[in-house]
């Protein structure tokens, strides 16, 4: 199914469980994602009820509970909502995905520099990717995405990649999700543009970006698998059409899967 025949059938907002006591933790959590995708701007309150389809009063409430008990906070300046230091906190008890990060830190630094573009690590999240390391110096302005950093994983060559590795089923929710939010926030005007990177990286087997989404900003990107062999992220690597032009496709792509094996190597290495 193309992207565009999926906005008649997206659901209004994710689904939640109508068993008693989890609808409100659902909706707090859904409130939580929201807040991360914004974690140097914020948000401001009206602007998150629309975001997560609750009226202001109901937002307020949670938002409440959630500054009190550090998982957000308000910005003093401009009242803005941010991620809260408990975030940081509670991922401190997953000591594996903090060792994997650091060496993950040295390899993706290496490669962008071998490279000569701005390579990324990209973590799945659901039906996002967060963005986990951004090396590399060259001065990209479509390359928006910064650590910490939350997306739509069909928006990126790095999430499509993810996609790629998905059974059908699982794959189409996460697409009738990624074209719900992406209608939300920018509205039908993208979905051709993002058609096409699909379409192209369909066809090559891995995620290619020909500029499709952002001009002159090309991005290629591999999937990383865990040891259960489920790609729990991408690798992906964002330069300029003359340094990464369509002629130099096959090279790019022997170049991620070496060092799309060398994460995975260190995923194995730290129990991931």
């Amino acid at each position: 199914m193309d992207l565009a025949d999926m906005v008649a059938v997206a659901p209004g907002a994710p689904g939640v469980s109508s068993r008693f006591g989890t609808q409100s933790l659902a909706r707090g959590i859904r409130l939580m994602r929201v807040i991360a995708t914004r974690p140097l701007v914020g948000w401001r309150l009206t602007d998150l009820a629309i975001a997560c389809d609750q009226d202001k009063a109901t937002v307020r409430r949670m938002l409440a509970c959630l500054v009190e008990e550090r998982l957000v906070e308000q910005r003093e300046s401009d009242r803005r909502y941010l991620p809260g230091p408990l975030m940081y906190e509670l991922g401190l008890a997953l000591p594996q995905h903090g060792a994997f990060q650091r060496r993950a830190e040295v390899i993706v630094e290496d490669f962008a520099s071998r490279m000569g573009g701005i390579a990324l690590f990209q973590l799945r999240s659901g039906s996002d990717f967060v963005c986990s390391i951004r090396a590399g110096t060259v001065q990209m302005t479509g390359a928006m995405v910064y650590p910490g950093g939350r997306r739509p994983l069909f928006t990126s060559a790095g999430g499509v990649a993810i996609l790629q590795t998905l059974p059908p089923e699982e794959a189409t929710a996460v697409l009738m999700d990624n074209v719900n939010q992406e209608i939300k926030r920018h509205g039908p005007v993208r979905l051709a543009s993002l058609q096409k990177m699909r379409d192209r990286s369909e066809r090559h087997g891995f995620g290619v970006n020909f500029g499709y989404v952002v001009p002159n900003s090309y991005a290629f990107a591999v999937p990383v698998r865990g040891s259960d062999g489920h790609a729990f992220g991408a690798v992906c690597i964002i330069g300029t059409p003359e340094a990464y032009g369509e002629e130099r496709l096959d090279d790019v792509h022997e170049a991620l899967v070496a060092v799309q094996a060398r994460l995975e190597a260190a995923a194995r290495e730290c129990g991931l």
